[in-house]
């Protein structure tokens, strides 16, 4: 059965309208014919949404129980023996009331689509796992409820909901999102027109990178290289001279007017590579340039730096091209056209920026362009060779009753040579022999003829033709070792940048394969690990032994489908393809395999001490809980003890009224050590991980004057400013009594008789927060997250007054339940405690 299509209506923010356009095209589907259920669509009490839901079918929804309440969950198995075509389930991200078959409403989306049921659902941005982080730095309001970014990037569609953050605000006052009495708060806060267009872009480039993605899978699928210039890419080509600078400059003022393009900078380490340590110094520095302006650094090999720039811009989907304009000489345009009009030349649709500069690469520090011979030189070579010769014989030959046959061979010598120089063996070897036969047709006796009467003729063409020859393999052999020479440097540039990310500490197992495929130009590289061993030659053939760890580009599923496999030990492989590389590139590849296993290694090394961390914070803990048993839980049980020994007395030394005041001591205490106990078990479950919080609609209304009665007459002069039309918050009972009874208590024990704190509570956005004013001395600035640091009584002054686990455990108990505990300065002295939770 064909897995069903998952469409998403993304939003920016609550109230832009995902629901209901999620409804309209349910209304269109079916109108369509297409069988179309509504499987649970969250109306929050909009009218207009409501009236959608009518005339659709509609499953009822699930009852499930859970620690004495009800609660109305999506009925997943009634969808599925309901089996329709489209299922409308909203609210992606919602978490499930425990007890439920799933813990995530998008797992429930998840069967449907593999029963063949496609789904029409809806999200917020700011439920995305990925810009969770972001959204509350933001906004302020953490989200407790999150969904993988890549659930929603693998939907088959996902749209839009949009509106501008003018016409959101103006659809609250209207009171089309929220009741009469949330709009105030929710304007002042959430709803900031800055806090909309920020969650509007986030919006906006998270959805235009998704379709970047399926973009670039219909271009990989399509086998289309040609550029599309659906967004701007700038790349700057750098040399390694000083001039890359300002190239680098002019190329991101060119990225930002392009709307915010991306900035790539290459450096083509070809078979002319680096001469001076100046130019790896350049590099070093306009790779931070580039950095710090926020392009990437990429480093290629190839033997033409035309080419190899090309084929790296068409790589990336670049839409322009940053060059330095040319400084070289007449005579050497002559001889080749350089880099900057060769690439303009072949560029096609990427626009090529050729930019003037003052300050210019010299010849000294830049590519020695001289010592290397490519296939354009030796074609100029031949041709020279076949026209440049026999011109230059026919000017001669007016001269030859003037000039003797050693003079024409000298001439016609330098001019062999500077060919050699030019083009190298094979058009020197061409110009030699030509020489032998125009200097013997036109200058040797008898004069027209190929035959030579005179010896000594004979033996100054025969010397001619072996200094033509010597010249020419001496050039030869110079151009080969100066390749080697420069392919040697260029391996070592690239080599050094690999260690400049090591020593950054940037040298992911993911980082170091991108950087491997993109310097190579390969379509993906693949880290791999044997997962058991296999028989003979096949196993590298057989996916079945290997599992992909890491990957850059689409993974190979085993070393012998690549066609370049690179053994690193006994169970580690690189797989990389694209493309065969030759022996010196493999060289490279291997140091880069071999870097990719020590970053693997040490990934691992450190989940492993991470691990070993929080064992020994455990034991810092334990060790922490014993030094405060060996004092803080004496003092209560010395207190119990001398009580209970003075009431089991016999003799009759009490009098009532003393026995009585001994039971209240006993008691008192036993409370106190009851008290510390809990804090003690509670703060080592917290760091253990193992506290479970079990949150339920809660009203504040109720919850916190019950935390005060425990309290007793000490907090009754606590006054409350609670609405009883407050929405009830997601909280555990238990834990949130726990919470209120240690700020408050610590609260009055720093307030002035006469000015007691103040509860105080509002709805902001989608959270509900708790606030406890006290006018007391009030802590300073740099202390206030000390507070909340287990063990620490503002300063150990005394040792009177615990252990100082009040406020760490209430922080540790609010983030167990979804919320926050943070401190504000009372505005004229005093102290804020903060206590936001969730709406139910």
């Amino acid at each position: 059965m064909p897995r069903g299509q998952l469409r998403i209506y993304l939003g920016a923010a609550p109230g832009v309208g995902k629901t209901f356009a999620a409804l309209e095209e349910a209304h269109r589907r079916a109108e369509r014919g297409t069988d179309v259920v509504v499987g649970f669509v969250e109306t929050h009490g909009r009218e207009r949404t409501a009236d959608l839901v009518n005339g659709l079918e509609t499953v009822p929804r699930h009852t499930v129980a859970y620690r004495g309440s009800a609660f109305e969950e999506f009925d997943l198995d009634a969808v599925l023996a309901r089996a329709p075509q489209v299922a409308l389930v909203d609210e992606l991200a919602h978490t499930n009331v425990p007890g439920s078959r799933n813990t995530k409403r998008w797992e429930d989306i998840d069967e449907l689509l593999d029963a063949g049921i496609d789904v029409i659902s809806t999200v917020n941005v700011q439920h995305l796992e990925s810009l969770n982080d972001v959204v509350a730095q933001i906004t302020g309001v953490p989200q407790r409820e999150t969904v993988p970014d890549e659930v929603v990037r693998r939907a088959d569609q996902v749209e839009l909901a949009d509106i501008t953050p003018e016409a959101l605000r103006r659809r609250m006052l209207h009171g089309n999102v929220y009741p009469a009495e949330k709009i105030d708060a929710a304007l002042a806060n959430y709803f900031r027109v800055g806090n909309l267009t920020a969650l509007r872009e986030i919006a906006l480039l998270w959805l235009a990178d998704k379709v970047e993605d399926q973009l670039e899978q219909y271009r990989e699928d399509q086998h289309i290289t040609a550029t599309w210039e659906s967004k701007e890419r700038v790349v700057v080509a750098l040399s390694g001279g000083d001039e890359g600078d300002t190239l680098i400059r002019r190329a991101a003022r060119i990225a930002a007017r392009s709307g915010g393009a991306d900035l790539k900078a290459v450096y083509i380490a070809s078979g002319d590579g680096l001469t001076s340590a100046r130019a790896a110094r350049n590099l070093a520095r306009q790779r931070l340039l580039v950095e710090d302006l926020g392009g990437s650094y990429h480093q290629v090999i190839g033997d033409s730096i035309p080419d190899a720039l090309l084929e790296f811009a068409v790589g990336v989907n670049a839409t322009q091209l940053v060059l330095g304009a040319s400084r070289r000489g007449r005579f050497a345009q002559m001889l080749s056209r350089g880099v900057g009009v060769t690439t303009t030349a072949k560029s096609g649709p990427i626009d090529v920026h050729l930019v003037t500069h003052e300050r210019v690469a010299s010849v000294k520090h830049g590519r020695a362009a001289r010592g290397l011979i490519g296939t354009g030189r030796r074609r100029l070579g031949i041709a020279l060779a076949l026209f440049g010769i026999p011109a230059l014989v026919a000017a001669l030959n007016p001269f030859h009753g003037e000039l003797s046959l050693t003079t024409m061979i000298l001439i016609v010598l330098t001019a062999v040579m500077g060919l050699t120089l030019t083009g190298g063996m094979w058009p020197a070897l061409l110009a030699a022999l030509l020489g032998f036969v125009l200097l013997n047709f036109f200058f040797t006796e008898p004069y027209y003829s190929f035959k030579i009467d005179d010896q000594e003729q004979v033996i100054a063409l025969v010397i001619f033709v072996a200094l033509a020859l010597g010249g020419a393999a001496v050039v030869n052999v110079s151009a080969s070792r100066a390749r080697l020479a420069a392919r040697a440097s260029a391996e070592a540039q690239t080599l050094a940048t690999l260690a400049g990310d090591v020593l950054r500490g940037r040298n992911r197992v993911a980082d170091l394969l991108e950087q491997l495929r993109v310097t190579f130009a390969l379509d993906s590289v693949t880290l791999l690990e044997r997962i058991e061993p296999g028989a003979g030659p096949a196993e590298r053939q057989d996916a079945r032994l290997w599992r992909c760890v890491a990957s850059a580009g689409e993974p190979c599923a085993s070393p012998g489908a690549a066609e370049n496999d690179l053994p690193i030990n006994d169970d580690l492989a690189l797989a990389l393809r694209g493309h065969t590389l030759a022996a010196g590139d493999r060289r490279i590849a291997q140091a880069f395999a071999m870097h990719a296993a020590a970053a693997l290694e040490r990934e691992r090394l450190e989940r492993q001490a991470e691990a070993v961390q929080r064992l020994t914070d455990t034991d810092k803990l334990r060790t922490a809980l014993l030094a405060a048993v060996s004092h803080d839980l004496r003092s209560p049980l010395a207190s119990v003890r001398v009580a209970v020994s003075s009431l089991k007395s016999e003799e009759s030394l009490f009098t009532a009224e003393e026995r009585s005041e001994l039971l209240e001591t006993a008691e008192a205490s036993l409370a106190k050590l009851t008290g510390l106990v809990d804090n003690l078990l509670d703060m080592s479950r917290l760091q253990a991980g193992v506290l479970g919080a079990h949150p339920v609609p809660i009203a504040l209304d109720e919850a916190v004057p019950y935390a005060l009665d425990e309290l007793g007459e000490v907090a009754a002069g606590v006054r409350l400013d609670i609405a009883g039309e407050l929405p009830q918050v997601a909280a555990d009972p238990g834990l949130l009594q726990r919470i209120l009874v240690n700020v408050v208590s610590n609260a009055l024990r720093y307030s002035p008789e006469d000015r007691p704190p103040v509860l105080r509570a509002g709805v902001y956005g989608d959270q509900v927060e708790l606030r406890l004013i006290d006018y007391g001395p009030g802590v300073p600035d740099e202390d206030r997250e000390a507070m909340f640091t287990p063990f620490q009584r503002l300063g150990d002054r005394d040792n009177t007054s615990g252990v100082g686990l009040g406020l760490a455990l209430s922080r540790g108990l609010a983030e167990a339940m979804g919320g926050t505990l943070l401190s504000e300065a009372t505005p004229g002295g005093g102290l804020t405690m903060v206590l936001t939770l969730p709406q139910a």
